[in-house]
């Protein structure tokens, strides 16, 4: 029971980052499919999950590779996330007097969505000390739970992103590469002094 109460915390504690970033992808493409949608979450959810197991892989493996990697972790999350939002944002200002916008230009992409994944998740590597006590297939059922956790908050995040985007269809898409921006500078901050 400890096990779940503990995955369930530490989901949505990994999660937030995810959460914003889906709010931002919904508010960039109101018209978004529910199959999008869940392919969103789902790919949230597979990082968050990922990430910690690599990290409790690297702990009961190779600690002193992952040491030095660490430093680098809030860089490159926070690189990743201001190159998408500043595309989302050019691409905002570029459109904003177009009040309607075709879906093509306001689609997230596969690889940007893929790279959205891996930028709010890389520093869930560290979550692997959370578990470093497990053995595998304890440490399995946690990232389990944090997948499911992620899932459900990332489709609610979704959800929301769409209903405001679809309101305010001009300035969603700046607004939401303004969020990812800040979400990458948050990253860098908090590695950075934590």
């Amino acid at each position: 029971m400890v096990l779940v109460i503990n995955s369930i915390l530490l989901g949505i504690g990994l999660a937030m980052d995810a959460f914003s970033v889906s709010v931002a992808n919904g508010l960039n493409e109101p018209a978004m499919k529910k199959g999008k949608m869940n392919l969103i979450a789902g790919t949230f959810a597979f990082f968050q999950a990922l990430m910690p197991l690599i990290g409790w892989f690297l702990l009961h493996t190779v600690v002193h590779l992952f040491n030095s990697f660490e430093k680098f972790v809030p860089w490159i999350g926070f690189i990743l996330l201001s190159l998408i939002g500043s595309k989302m944002v050019v691409e905002g200002i570029k459109n904003k007097e177009c009040i309607e916008k075709s879906e093509d230009t306001r689609e997230l992409g596969h690889g940007a969505l893929i790279i959205q994944g891996v930028a709010t998740s890389i520093d869930a590597l560290s979550a692997g000390a959370a578990m470093v006590e497990y053995d595998a297939i304890r440490a399995l059922i946690a990232a389990l739970i944090i997948a499911a956790v992620t899932f459900l908050l990332c489709m609610i995040a979704v959800r929301a992103g769409k209903k405001i985007g679809s309101r305010f269809a001009g300035p969603s898409s700046i607004f939401g590469g303004l969020i990812l921006i800040a979400i990458g500078i948050e990253i860098l901050v908090t590695g950075a002094l934590g």
